[in-house]
């Protein structure tokens, strides 16, 4: 696992919540809403649980909040690669 969240670790992590979705359908559209995949806010919390759990730390409070892809990788990757 590297210390960057890949789009294939988040395809991996909707799935968990129930979603499928192709990692390469989030490349192309990363600026669509997490509701445009079929994933609410209760299972973006609980991707966020998972994930601190895989980390082993927690992510940022507003990691939930997310409305898109790229929004979230961005967030949570600024958050690994500072140590935050």
């Amino acid at each position: 696992m590297s210390d960057r969240l890949t789009l294939e670790e988040l395809a991996a992590l909707m799935k968990t919540a129930g979603i499928t979705v192709d990692p390469s359908e989030l490349a192309s559209r990363p600026d669509a809403a997490f509701d445009d995949y079929g994933l609410d806010s209760l299972g973006l919390l609980g991707i966020v649980g998972e994930l601190e759990n895989r980390r082993g730390r927690a992510l940022p409070t507003d990691a939930d909040r997310c409305k898109t892809p790229r929004e979230f990788l961005d967030l949570v990757n600024s958050s690994l690669m500072t140590g935050a």
